[in-house]
C-alpha cells in the first residue's frame, strides 16, 4: 500500500513540474509573439503610408514580423544606434534631410561599415565611383566611405538630388536602392507616380518597408520586446583631432606618438586603409585620437 502511495505522489509530481514548464513556455510565447500590434497610421518623412490597401499592409507586416523576430541583428543596431546616430542626425538637419533617413543607413549596413558582394562599403553602402562622383576620395591610403560624416555628407547631397528629381521623399529612399535612372523607368512603364503603386524588382521593392518597420521598432523598442538597459548601448569615446599636412610613413609609430596604440587609431579612423598616410597634393587630413 505504502509503494503505491509513493508511486502516486511521484506521478503527481511530474505532472505537477510539467505543467509549470508548460506555462512558463506558454507565457514566454505570448510575451515574444511575433504579432505585436503596430500603428496603422505610419509614414516616412511626413508621407503616409497607405497601410488600408491590403498589398502593402502585407509586405510592411513581412518586415516587421522578420525584424521583430530577428533578435540578435535588431538588438544589435539599437544598441549601435546609440552611438552612430548623434554623429548622422545633426548632418542630416544641416543637409535639409528627413530624419528619417538615419533609417536607411540601418537596413543598408546595420551601422558598420559593411562590404557587399558588389563593392559597396561603409555606412552608407557607396560604390566606388558613386563615392568620388560625391567628393569622396577612394585611394589605397584612404577610403572616406569609411568615414561616418563625409559618408554622410555624400548621402545628404545624393538624397537632395534626388528629391530634386523625385520631389518625394518616399521615392527618394527607393532610388538609395533602385537608383534614380531605374526608379524613373518603373514609373514611367507603369504609369504610375506612387512608390506604393508601382511594382518593382523585390529588393527595391521591400526596401521602405525595411526601414519602415526598423523605424517603428527602433523607437519603440521596448513595445516589441527589445527592452535593453541604457547602460548596454553602445557610447563613443571622447577624442581630439590632429591636423596633418605630411606623409606618414608607419602609423603604428605614429599611434604609438600620440600615447595610443595602431588598433585604438584604425578603430576610431577606419577610413586610413594602410598602415601608412601619403599625403598629396596639398591635401589635409584630420585624424582622431583618443582625448
Amino acid at each position: 500500500m505504502k509503494q503505491k502511495l509513493k508511486k502516486a505522489l511521484q506521478i503527481i509530481g511530474i505532472i505537477t513540474i510539467s505543467t509549470l514548464f508548460i506555462y512558463a513556455a506558454s507565457t514566454k510565447i505570448s510575451r515574444n509573439s511575433p504579432t505585436v500590434p503596430y500603428p496603422s497610421g505610419m509614414n516616412f518623412a511626413g508621407e503616409v503610408v497607405p497601410t488600408d490597401d491590403n498589398d502593402v499592409s502585407e509586405r510592411l507586416d513581412r518586415e516587421m514580423v522578420t525584424n521583430i523576430n530577428y533578435h540578435s541583428n535588431t538588438t544589435l543596431v539599437i544598441k549601435r544606434a546609440n552611438k552612430v546616430f548623434p554623429i548622422i542626425e545633426p548632418i542630416l538637419k544641416a543637409n535639409g534631410i528627413p530624419d528619417d533617413f538615419k533609417y536607411l543607413a540601418v537596413i543598408e549596413s546595420s551601422l558598420v561599415n559593411a562590404v557587399s558582394p558588389a563593392g559597396a562599403r561603409g555606412v552608407w553602402q557607396f560604390m566606388p565611383a558613386t563615392a568620388k562622383e560625391y567628393g569622396m576620395e577612394v585611394s589605397g591610403d584612404v577610403d572616406e566611405r569609411y568615414h561616418l560624416e563625409k559618408s554622410t555628407e555624400a548621402a545628404c547631397k545624393y538624397l537632395n538630388d534626388a528629391y530634386k528629381k523625385f520631389g518625394n521623399w518616399t521615392l527618394v529612399a527607393a532610388s538609395y536602392n533602385g537608383g534614380m535612372a531605374g526608379i524613373n523607368r518603373v514609373l514611367e512603364a507603369q504609369h504610375v507616380s506612387n512608390y506604393y503603386d508601382a511594382l518593382f524588382y523585390e529588393e527595391t521593392g521591400r526596401y521602405v518597408f525595411r526601414i519602415l518597420a526598423l523605424k517603428e521598432i527602433m523607437k519603440n523598442s521596448p513595445k516589441y520586446g527589445f527592452d535593453i538597459p541604457e547602460n548596454e548601448l553602445y557610447v563613443s569615446v571622447p577624442t581630439k583631432k590632429l591636423q596633418v599636412e605630411n606623409s606618414i610613413d608607419d602609423l603604428a609609430i605614429f599611434a604609438k606618438e600620440q600615447g595610443t596604440n595602431y588598433k585604438t587609431l584604425k578603430v576610431l579612423n577606419p577610413w586610413l586603409r594602410d598602415k601608412k598616410l601619403s599625403v598629396t597634393g596639398g591635401r589635409t587630413y584630420l585624424i582622431e585620437i583618443p582625448d
